[in-house]
Formats: structure tokens, C-alpha cells, sequence
């Protein structure tokens, strides 16, 4: 009798699928990451959603004969499951209405100052306004599609453009401290890769330790030891760095002075219990404001 195959295994054909899926909608998902890391004021929050966005238009797709628009049908899937997040965690939402006396002032060019604007500073907005600003503003997208993305009319469209414009002219960005002893066990993490110290590296991780890399596959415990392995013929340097109030890794390869991409750890008592390396999707860090600790 043939042993079943384990149940985290995905079947062959799901995962050629699978990988011809993320293939398509490839050259969306950055835009899908830059309006759901604005929604969310988080680089990683927004992430989290593009993922669990394209596993709804997977599972979608897989119960349907023909592919619908693509663009604007990712769009209001991702608007959807971002809603859901917000409201998941107590983030109030409320649907924008608009009377004519509220579009007073409405332009229909973006403020360049908005376009720039860090993504903590649309945190100030509610999520109405910020999904109107950050479609079409900082993406671009017509007023009609930005009505058909948050399910509303123009009108009440324009109407949270002139508010959320109004209220993003007045915020200032805050800035966040993360906690000595957090950073102090990443500075021993970083002095050891980057030294290429691959044995005491391997020592701080604990023997059931969990790695995702994102978008990519998820190991645990023994296996997590070839994800080292890759690193050793790499030639890549870790900096701690903060980004949105947290530590973080930030990589840079060699020649560049920009991070490339970043890396989370979770420790607990000096140990590496989680490791979430966003190497397959950089499109993140062109996002992230990395305030880098030297």
C-alpha cells in the first residue's frame, strides 16, 4: 500500500498552476502592495493582504471558466480583504457619501506632496478617504475606477479626495523607538552572518524555528538549516535597521547602497524562534522608510 502523501505537500499539478497564476498577475502585485501597505500604514500588514488577495483570485479562478479583467478585478478583491483586515482589527471602517457642498475645491490633479507622502502619515485618514487618496493619487487610477474599486460613486469619491488631500497637508510623520534588548540580540545575529560565522549563526536558532519565505515556501525545525546554506555562497551584508516602529534586517548586496530586500526575526530568551525573509518580493522595500542603526 502507498503511503498518502503528507498533508503540507502541495499535489504537482495545483503547484504548476499555482506558479503560472503568480506569473500572470506578476506585474500588478506591486501595485496591489502599494495601495494595501498604504491602507494599512505597514509595508508587512499590506504584504500579509496581497497574499491572502491572490489566494482569493486563485481559488476564484479555479471555480470559474474565463478570467475577468485583470487589474480591476485584483483591485476590488484586494480592497475587500484589506476592509476585512481593518475591521479584523478594530480599525474602523466607514462607507463615504457626498453631498455637492462636500466637493467644493475638488481637483481633479493630484498634490505631488500627497504622492510622496509616507505611509504612516495616511493612517490619519479614515479608510474611505485613504483608499480614495492613496487609488488616485499615489496610483493613478481615473475616478472611475477608484469609485468601482471601493464599490461607491465618483461623487463621494471626489468628496474623500478633498477631505483626505485636506488632512494629509496637515500631518506630520511621528516617529516610533523599539525596545535596547531586541536590538542588542540583532546586533549578535548580524556581527555573526556578516563574518560569515555560519556555526554560531546556526546557534542562536532554536531547534524549532520557523521560516517563511514569503510568497516562496514555509519550513520548520531541521529544515530551516539549509536556508543558511544558500546565504553562505552569497555575498551579502545584514544592517539592524527600524521600520515602522520595529527592527528589522535590511540586506544589501554587495555594490549597493540601498537595502534590497529585509528579513524579520522573532527571539525569544536569545534564540531565533521565527524568520520571515522577503527576499522574493522585493518590490516591498521600495516602500519601506528603513531608518538604518548604526
Amino acid at each position: 500500500m502507498t503511503d498518502a502523501p503528507p498533508a503540507t505537500q502541495t499535489p504537482p499539478g495545483l503547484a504548476e498552476a499555482r506558479e503560472q497564476f503568480l506569473a500572470i498577475v506578476g506585474g500588478v502585485r506591486p501595485e496591489l502592495h502599494r495601495y494595501c501597505a498604504r491602507l494599512t500604514g505597514s509595508v508587512i500588514e499590506g504584504e500579509d493582504i496581497v497574499q491572502d488577495t491572490l489566494a482569493r483570485a486563485f481559488y476564484a479562478l479555479s471555480l470559474s471558466a474565463d478570467m475577468p479583467p485583470l487589474r480591476p478585478w485584483l483591485f476590488r478583491i484586494a480592497h475587500n480583504a484589506a476592509m476585512d483586515f481593518l475591521k479584523s482589527h478594530g480599525r474602523k471602517y466607514t462607507d463615504v457619501h457626498a453631498d455637492l457642498e462636500d466637493i467644493v475645491g475638488f481637483e481633479e490633479r493630484a498634490d505631488p506632496a500627497v504622492v510622496r507622502s509616507a505611509l504612516a502619515c495616511f493612517l490619519a485618514l479614515p479608510v474611505s478617504q485613504r483608499s480614495a487618496v492613496i487609488l488616485k493619487d499615489v496610483l493613478g487610477h481615473s475616478l472611475e475606477e477608484t469609485a468601482e474599486t471601493m464599490g461607491t460613486t465618483v461623487m463621494a469619491v471626489k468628496a474623500a479626495l478633498v477631505r483626505g488631500r485636506g488632512k494629509l497637508a496637515e500631518q506630520a510623520k511621528g516617529e516610533a523607538d523599539a525596545p535596547a534588548t531586541a536590538r542588542a540580540q540583532l546586533d549578535r545575529y548580524v556581527a555573526l552572518f556578516n563574518a560569515r560565522d555560519w556555526e554560531g549563526v546556526r546557534a542562536l536558532v532554536s531547534d524549532d524555528c520557523r521560516l517563511d519565505l514569503v510568497s516562496k515556501s514555509q519550513r520548520r525545525g531541521k529544515q530551516v538549516g539549509a536556508y543558511f546554506t544558500r546565504y553562505q555562497g552569497e555575498n551579502v551584508t545584514l544592517r539592524v535597521a527600524l521600520l515602522e516602529g520595529q527592527h528589522v534586517l535590511a540586506v544589501y548586496p554587495a555594490g549597493r547602497d540601498r537595502p534590497a530586500y529585509f528579513i524579520l526575526l522573532e527571539l525569544e530568551e536569545g534564540r531565533v524562534t521565527a524568520i520571515r525573509d522577503f527576499r522574493y518580493v522585493p518590490y516591498i522595500a521600495t516602500e519601506a522608510a528603513f531608518e538604518i542603526l548604526d
